[in-house]
């Protein structure tokens, strides 16, 4: 169900100001109260933000994207439902607990799955990508050397098992230009796409509030009030 202008708004004026990690918690929070989603598996808090896109906005999502090789924009469309049943947890993304509930072995160690919170904290203090590796396995390592400096190969054989388990944790997308025929990976972030279409409604709701609130003197309120084919039955009188 479309979430209405007052909870567009609402839940635009809490996550204006904050980091993207922190609105991907609030947009979550507002499909399932009452779970600890910043320490959840990241594919379980992105199973239900593709969920509740689909509840919103509509299983499908466009978005266009610069070819990296000629320049050429296109457009990429997406079947979210899909990309949830595909998912070998189905619709839940992984099964329900924290992440620790779920252990991946690899390169002689055992690994948690990833959070919000792990990620938060790599924002905070990773110096540079391959620092920023080293330091979430080492945050994942449930059992193993302490603080190692994981090489390539351990990394990518670690980061590869943590994908097949938690799938929904980083999905990329194969793209594939129109033009030149280039094809490349295109991750999706359902986070900051939910994020962009309902600060989009949100504008779209000020913007019809300044029209007949300076046409009519109305309110913000009085304005939201009206069904949304009332309203535009008004802003056509109004642009005429």
């Amino acid at each position: 169900m479309t979430p209405s202008d007052r909870d567009c708004l609402a839940l635009y004026d809490e996550g204006a100001t904050r980091h993207p990690l922190d609105r991907a918690l609030l947009l979550v929070a507002a499909a399932e109260p009452g779970v600890n989603w910043a320490d959840q598996p990241l594919g379980r808090r992105d199973a239900r933000l593709l969920a509740l896109r689909c509840d919103w906005f509509g299983p499908r999502l466009d978005a266009v994207q610069a070819c990296p090789a000629c320049g050429q924009s296109m457009n990429l469309s997406v079947d979210l439902q899909a990309l949830l049943r595909s998912s070998p947890a189905g619709d839940a993304g992984m099964p329900d607990g924290p992440a620790d509930a779920t252990v991946v072995e690899a390169a002689g160690a055992r690994f948690r799955l990833v959070t919000t919170r792990d990620l938060a904290a790599l924002a905070a203090g990773a110096p540079d990508v391959e620092s920023a590796a080293n330091m979430l396995l080492n945050r994942l390592a449930l059992a193993g050397p302490p603080t190692t400096n994981w090489s390539p190969e351990q990394r990518a054989t670690i980061e590869a098992a943590l994908d097949a388990t938690d799938p929904l944790a980083h999905v990329t997308l194969q793209a594939c230009c129109e033009q030149c025929g280039h094809v490349w990976p295109a991750e999706l972030d359902i986070a900051a796409a939910l994020w962009a279409e309902l600060a989009d409604r949100a504008k779209d709701a000020i913007a019809q509030v300044h029209v007949l609130a300076s046409a009519y003197g109305w309110s913000e309120e009085q304005v939201l009030t009206l069904t949304p084919a009332r309203r535009q039955l008004y802003l056509q009188q109004v642009l005429a």
